[in-house]
């Protein structure tokens, strides 16, 4: 005898409880997932709005945007991977502190191929250098306001408000730099720390 809030055991599986099955956890948050070279990035959409794009590791499966934002952004994303000089224009939901957005700002300045310190950033906003890593590990919208180019004086520094330096984050940085045409040789200071 089957009691009625117990499932039959013998019961096929509904297929769209597979399939959810199969997803990774938290796939579900994002409005799109675009696979990258060094996993995926994930499209977080709200309003009419990006309300945020984060860093995947390799096990998320790519997801079809769920609406016209994130089909903007997910193709926007896809071109810049392609093309290290692709400019993104995107609506994005307006996010961080006034200074947080100062420093976004002198960020996405720094023209692609080129790095700047920590510090160098919080001379130019007269601020502290720690500060200005905070912010950076604070950006909502990575690859848009390109914080990869923010490195320690001494080395790579962290990323995404990680330093591992072995770590998936760190890896994503150096392959971003790369992909950008930053070159160690041009960073002899960082040679080591940016490009094992």
């Amino acid at each position: 005898m089957t009691l009625p809030f117990y499932p039959d055991l013998a019961a096929p599986v509904p297929a769209s409880y597979t399939v959810w099955m199969n997803i990774p956890q938290g796939s579900e948050l994002f409005s799109a997932i675009v696979a990258a070279p060094f996993g995926a990035v994930g499209i977080r959409t709200e309003q009419d709005l990006v309300r945020e794009l984060v860093y995947l590791p390799p096990h998320y499966q790519e997801k079809a945007p769920l609406d016209a934002v994130a089909e903007q952004a997910a193709t926007q994303v896809a071109r810049y991977l392609e093309d290290a000089d692709f400019r993104f224009d995107l609506p994005r939901l307006e996010a961080g502190s006034a200074f947080q957005r100062r420093v976004w700002d002198a960020i996405d300045a720094i023209p692609r191929g080129s790095v700047r310190t920590y510090g160098q950033v919080a001379k130019l906003l007269e601020s502290h250098p720690r500060a200005v890593g905070q912010a950076c590990g604070a950006n909502w919208f990575p690859l848009v306001i390109p914080c990869h180019r923010v490195t320690a004086a001494g080395g790579l520094g962290g990323f995404a408000s990680h330093d591992d330096e072995h770590g998936f984050h760190l890896g994503v940085k150096r392959w971003l730099l790369r992909h950008e045409g930053a070159l160690a040789t041009d960073m002899p200071w960082q040679q080591q720390a940016i490009f094992p």
